[in-house]
């Protein structure tokens, strides 16, 4: 898989720097679930003296190339985190961009991910968002829902500590309604109630633009996550860079707690 991925980037003229890193990746030590924090797009712009609406359109162009690396790659699941329950607090100017983006980004791709087999899910209260992005989000899941080359998760108006609350709550309406008994609740019976119930949990976290945190996202699924941090802005993280965390993860002694 990684001599095909050579060949053809060499055909593509990527980078020396892709080339070299690509040589260094065991194939049998890849991540099965990426998860990344896009984050920097606005302090991109601002240090260019430009829109944080130009930064927030570059990073979706950032996405589009990470997303094709990661197929190429053959990674199943790569979940990122697009808006968090936090970012209701910006400018409502940039909020709307943020949702014009998202619904742009499904019209303009979704055939071509459909068309890769790629499957897209949305994490987070959907439906707290404007009825044109509910919209855009329902027809894409729908229409790539059989697909499994690769499933594109996307965080929105997403919070870690929402998500455990709704699990909560859930757990406690079953209980109260006497079909569960308390004594039985463990993390696996937890864990169904998560919105990535289905999903392992990310064997990595990707996070830009230098913060070191992990800022709410997937609270319970981090628990023995590798993190790798770059003080790249989203808008210039390349292959070479998710290449750089992918080598630095293979890298890690995962023991779990054990010896």
């Amino acid at each position: 898989m990684i001599k095909s991925l050579l060949k053809k980037t060499k055909r593509q003229n990527k980078s020396r720097e892709e080339e070299r890193l690509l040589k260094r990746l065991d194939p049998a030590r890849l991540p099965v679930h990426v998860a990344i924090i896009m984050d920097g797009n606005g302090r991109w712009a601002q240090a260019r003296g430009l829109p944080r609406a130009l930064g927030h359109r570059t990073g979706v162009e950032t996405l589009r190339n990470i997303v094709k690396l990661c197929l190429e790659l053959r990674i199943k699941i790569l979940t990122v985190f697009a808006f968090s329950t936090e970012n209701w607090k910006r400018p409502q100017e940039e909020i709307k961009i943020l949702m014009d983006l998202l619904c742009e980004y499904i019209q303009k791709e979704l055939n071509d991910l459909h068309r890769k087999h790629i499957q897209i899910r949305a994490i987070g209260h959907i439906f707290e968002l404007p009825p044109r992005a509910q919209k855009e989000l329902a027809r894409a899941q729908e229409v790539t829902s059989q697909n499994n080359e690769l499933i594109l998760n996307i965080a929105l108006n997403y919070g870690g500590r929402l998500e455990i609350v709704d699990a909560a709550r859930n757990l406690a309406l079953r209980v109260k309604n006497g079909e569960l008994d308390p004594a039985e609740i463990n993390e696996f019976i937890f864990k169904k109630y998560l919105y990535t119930a289905d999903l392992p949990d990310p064997d990595l976290l990707i996070r830009p633009a230098g913060e070191l945190r992990i800022s709410n996202f997937l609270l319970w699924q981090m628990a023995y996550t590798e993190f790798w941090s770059t003080p790249v802005f989203w808008p210039d993280f390349r292959p070479a860079h998710f290449l750089q965390a992918l080598i630095s993860f293979q890298h890690r002694k995962r023991r779990f707690g054990g010896l």
